[in-house]
């Protein structure tokens, strides 16, 4: 790696961890140099402005989580049930940290970055989820009465009302302060929810019992 690209990626983990802290509106050029213990004149050489910045590290993140997912879904010693677990795991964990305030200043500060991300979801991850499903259909480990475009916009939903708290805004304040959880912890319980219902119970147990992701 170059000296170059290091740089860079530094650059780059830094800034995205600012966003998820501070927001993208309220960090500014000055507060990722700072954290980088570098001038703001050596910054811009390697960046023109905050919004390549950010939109450079989704960039990062939806590439790290591609490879990772393509590398669990291609390794054909995984059974299906560990490869369903793994899989989501690894995009619920790199998604989950996005809290819902930062996808709402995305929205409203920065919309093409949000609906590049929103159309990655869209198209990357759930076509990914459909193939899975399918497989496990194919396997006799998925029910084969399971409308596979139904599961998936369930999920689909599932993950969506993280990209919009709007969405929270419309139910009873009890249900809101219900879904004051971490992120990671509604995609773990939407995931259950979803594979109690469709696997067959041979695969359902395999499911329950397949350890945890590293």
């Amino acid at each position: 790696m170059s000296k170059k690209i290091s740089i860079e990626n530094k650059i780059l983990d830094k800034s995205y961890q600012l966003f998820l802290d501070k927001g993208y509106r309220h960090t500014t050029m000055d507060d990722i140099a700072q954290e980088l213990m570098m001038s703001k004149k050596t910054l811009y050489k390697y960046f023109p402005g905050k919004l390549e910045l950010l939109q450079a590290s989704f960039e990062k993140l939806k590439t790290r989580m591609t490879a990772k997912v393509e590398a669990i879904l291609d390794n054909r010693y995984i059974s299906f049930p560990l490869k369903l677990k793994s899989s989501l795991s690894v995009i619920a964990q790199h998604l989950a940290p996005i809290n819902p305030s930062l996808f709402e200043d995305l929205h409203e500060h920065a919309p093409e970055v949000w609906e590049d991300l929103r159309d990655y979801i869209n198209e990357s991850a759930f076509e990914r989820f459909q193939k899975l499903i399918e497989q496990g259909i194919s396997q006799g480990l998925v029910k084969e009465n399971i409308n596979v475009s139904l599961v998936v916009t369930l999920y689909a939903s599932a993950v969506q009302s993280l990209l919009s708290p709007k969405f929270l805004s419309q139910f009873p304040e009890s249900i809101q302060k219900g879904m004051k959880i971490p992120p990671a912890d509604i995609y773990d319980q939407a995931i259950t929810v979803i594979y109690n219902g469709i696997l067959t119970e041979e695969a359902r147990e395999e499911f329950t019992n397949a350890p945890d992701p590293v």
